[in-house]
């Protein structure tokens, strides 16, 4: 496992993890936002959260594969299950929970 740390402007915390199979990336948002959205657009994360007085807008390069967002506790966590794997485990499944 290969793990990267990062503090942006905001100084708002995100953590990459490459593992054999899969990319996870997990962003801190905190506990004061109300909303958050996630959009993919080819191989960009584009996540707009919102709290009661602000609005955060970041982007992320995510390499390609199958994508799965949780968002839990402040954290959003994306998911990218890389190509080579999902011909190895095609019955696979990703639960998400809240």
């Amino acid at each position: 496992m290969k793990t990267q740390q990062f503090a942006g402007e905001s100084g708002r915390f995100s953590r990459r993890y490459e593992y054999d199979d899969s990319w996870v990336l997990a962003v801190e948002l905190g506990p004061s936002v109300t909303t958050v959205d996630v959009d993919i657009v080819g191989t960009t994360a584009i996540i707009i959260a919102k709290t009661d007085n602000n609005v955060i807008e970041t982007e992320f390069e995510l390499p390609e594969g199958e994508t799965t967002v949780t968002t839990a506790n402040g954290i959003t966590t994306i998911t990218i299950e890389q190509w080579s794997s999902l011909s190895n485990h095609s019955n696979r499944r990703t639960l998400v929970e809240d």
